[in-house]
């Protein structure tokens, strides 16, 4: 078991961590690399897709907004705040979204909202009736805000359109235009947000997801790469940084997936079959990723798992055909053929001869056995993840 030994220095070090008294940037970087977030987008100004993004959803609004008050309906307001809540980058994610909110809308208002004003609250004539009732709709609607990214807003919405139309005003509600007034509104943004959204200027989810999938082979390849510096503390904030943003974009390509599955058109076939490619790499490239983070502190020497000068420079050849690997299947799927000049099992190969010569014996033997199993592991995720997705094109997705 050579990642017994690995695991036992691990859990060493955790007392170090709680007995020493130095803050936590003294032990990840310098105060000059914790930059805070900044309020917008690097490319803010300059990416036309924000540009586009901002003025689709300022039409939608607006068109809902002049609409509504030319008719003198102030009830129907509930449009503009639908507006402005489903929408989202791409056609399948505004599909998704707005489903949920009009289902929502339905069960909320019209099933448990209306339901109630006709068949509950007659008979009630005290708050604790009263409280009784708000703890189930709200059980009901907690229910699904916690079981799935995917019916999360659905709860939200049901118990949103609830609290609207019997916690507006300090008395029971006996109107039946509130509700009226509530799911007619959401329904009346959802036809301007299809109208503007799926007819202006659209982004089908498809296409967002492929790109988000090749920039994050990019990304682990860049993650194969590091440390780029020598100071250990700036390194483990970037390798910090780089590995939320893997973690980020491998959620947003299953949640992109999910709003493939909400467009239609003439597409939707090959649409469906890109999605179920890249839904199968996921886990290949998430196991990938994770085995690159076991592997990083062996490419960083931390004190416990530094190697002989020799195999030090193996380890790094083999990372960057890694690297190599990961640009050229991405150029691949873009379209453009990158040429590699020394395969990942070579570079293992020639790994495990430098681990033989050196001929290691106690802990190092078992430290470098650890090495060289991460290395067959990874070398045989990147021949699966090969073989799921190819080095070709995906379809017309992809820009030429």
């Amino acid at each position: 078991m050579p990642l017994l030994p690995e695991i036992e220095h691990t859990v060493s070090l955790i007392p170090q961590a709680f007995a020493d008294s130095q803050s936590v940037p003294e032990y990840l970087s310098s105060v000059d690399d914790i930059r805070p977030q900044p309020l917008l987008a690097a490319d803010a100004f300059a990416n036309p897709e924000h540009l586009r993004f901002a003025l689709k959803g300022c039409l939608a609004a607006s068109i809902c907004y002049v609409i509504y008050n030319a008719m003198d309906w102030p009830g129907i307001s509930t449009s503009v705040t639908t507006c402005l809540l489903t929408a989202l980058s791409t056609v399948g994610s505004s599909h998704q979204k707005q489903i949920l909110r009009i289902g929502g809308a339905l069960v909320g208002g019209f099933v448990l909202g209306m339901g109630s004003q006709i068949f509950i609250l007659p008979y009630l004539d005290s708050i604790v009736g009263f409280a009784l009732l708000l703890i189930a709709v709200t059980a009901f609607a907690a229910w699904f805000m916690t079981s799935s990214p995917q019916l999360s807003y659905f709860g939200i919405q049901v118990a949103v359109a609830f609290y609207l139309i019997n916690l507006s005003e300090f008395k029971i509600q006996t109107s039946l235009e509130v509700a009226r007034d509530r799911v007619v509104g959401i329904w009346f943004g959802l036809c301007v947000m299809w109208l503007v959204f799926d007819r202006l200027w659209s982004m089908p989810a498809a296409r967002e997801m492929v790109r988000t999938f090749i920039s994050n082979l990019r990304l682990i390849a860049q993650f194969a790469r590091e440390p780029v510096s020598g100071n250990l503390k700036a390194a483990t904030a970037r390798r910090f940084a780089l590995g939320e943003t893997i973690n980020t974009n491998l959620d947003k390509v299953r949640a992109l997936a999910d709003g493939v599955l909400l467009e239609f058109g003439r597409s939707r076939e090959q649409d469906l079959a890109l999605r179920n490619r890249i839904r199968r790499a996921q886990p290949q490239i998430r196991v990938l990723f994770i085995m690159q983070i076991a592997e990083w502190k062996y490419r960083a020497q931390l004190p416990g798992f530094e190697l002989p000068q020799v195999i030090a420079v193996a380890q790094r050849e083999f990372d960057d055909r890694l690297a190599e690997s990961l640009d050229a299947m991405a150029d691949g799927i873009e379209g453009r053929s990158t040429p590699v000049q020394q395969t990942l099992e070579e570079a293992l190969a020639k790994l495990d001869r430098a681990i033989q010569v050196h001929r290691p014996t106690g802990v190092l033997a078992g430290r470098l056995q650890a090495l060289l199993v991460l290395g067959r592991r990874i070398e045989s995720s990147m021949v699966s993840l090969t073989n799921e997705i190819g080095t070709e094109r995906l379809g017309s997705l992809t820009p030429a």
